[in-house]
């Protein structure tokens, strides 16, 4: 039994709903035994690069498995740069700091995604690359990002851990950088019923390189040209991605409808996410901000409404960033962001009912 009338997710429910599907394809795939880099694995490989518009896509075991071998595979080493945002999931630095490379940070816009005004200011003799962070599954500002990458030469890595199926411009994220990086986490709108991750490129030799990090480094069954890793997306996620695969524009158009409904009924009373001409948001996470954020939490889960924060300490203030030598103060759009946001419940499978239940109690918390 839930705690909660409206849990923050519903993971059971949403896979009721297809159990009978997954376990068939679960049943063929015993029966076949083909559990590593198999044909379901290649198929759901062709269908993400096919989906996000590059030549290529190939499963790992992580979203942070992605973002570091994306780094591996272009050389980042002790002594280089990269730049992100402090806002982001604690993955991002740490896939960079795993390759032995400095995170080094640039402050946020409104929209919680990188600011390319800042950018210039942080770029040194040292940085090699950026990692534009798609936060929330809205598409950062990538024509000003590429722009500066291109005067610099800096190897651009689009986190898109939360963006399957945004589009800026009319193009895809996960298709603007030289390797992109997915999350296929059981909490993303796309996911897996454990780990895994894609990486998404245009650049064949990079696709070719990564093929044999991914797998332990091996181009064929006995030789290596380079050290690798054991970082493959299982076939058995594969084969239950494969079905998910069919409803993700449904399941993406739902969460639109939910995000509109939050946002006419609610947008009096805290800041809510718009979403601009040039931007497509599939709604990973809907984040409103309001100065009463923890009293508002606190009264919704009163009200058996569960909630989230992403994410209350900014990556620059956690403990293990304590020798990069930043302090609080640093990037004060970021950490504003951090004393005000809230994640409401998104999901497609979330009720009208449930919604209502929300907006009411939220609305009552402000006596509006």
């Amino acid at each position: 039994m839930f705690k909660y009338k409206v849990p923050y997710v519903n993971l059971s429910h949403d896979h009721s709903l297809i159990k009978k599907q997954i376990l068939a394809k679960v049943s063929k795939l015993l029966h076949r035994g083909d559990f590593i880099l198999g044909e379901e694995t290649k198929i759901f490989e062709e269908r993400f690069a096919q989906y996000c518009g590059t030549r290529y896509a190939l499963g790992v075991n992580s979203g942070t498995d992605a973002l570091f071998l994306s780094l591996k595979v272009l050389n980042i080493k002790p002594g280089d740069e990269v730049i992100t945002t402090p806002n982001s999931f604690l993955a991002t630095a740490s896939a960079i700091t795993a390759v032995g490379a400095k995170p080094v940070f640039v402050d946020v816009t409104p929209e919680f995604n990188m600011d390319p005004k800042k950018l210039d200011q942080k770029i040194t003799p040292k940085t090699k690359a950026l990692i534009p962070v798609h936060l929330t599954g809205r598409p950062a500002d990538m024509d000003p990002i590429m722009n500066i990458a291109k005067k610099h030469n800096l190897h651009v890595i689009e986190d898109a851990a939360q963006s399957i199926g945004a589009l800026y411009k009319g193009k895809k994220t996960g298709s603007f950088g030289v390797a992109n990086c997915f999350s296929l986490h059981p909490l993303k709108t796309l996911n897996a019923c454990g780990d895994g991750g894609m990486i998404t490129t245009n650049d064949a030799s990079l696709y070719q390189t990564l093929l044999q990090l991914r797998n332990i480094g091996l181009k064929n069954r006995v030789e290596s040209d380079v050290w690798g890793y054991n970082s493959r997306l299982d076939t058995l996620q594969a084969s239950i991605l494969n079905i998910k695969f069919k409803y993700i524009n449904n399941w993406i158009q739902q969460r639109r409808k939910n995000a509109d409904y939050y946002r006419k009924n609610l947008s009096d009373v805290v800041a809510c996410p718009d979403e601009q001409k040039h931007e497509f948001c599939p709604y990973h996470l809907f984040v409103i901000q309001t100065d009463r954020r923890d009293e508002l939490q606190a009264h919704l889960d009163k009200n058996g409404i569960e909630t989230k924060i992403h994410y209350s300490i900014p990556i620059h203030l956690q403990k293990c960033a304590q020798s990069l030598g930043y302090k609080k103060g640093d990037f004060p759009v970021a950490e504003k962001q951090a004393e005000r946001i809230l994640s409401l419940p998104i999901y497609q499978t979330l009720t009208l009912k449930q919604m209502e239940l929300i907006v009411r109690s939220i609305r009552k918390f402000f006596n509006k």
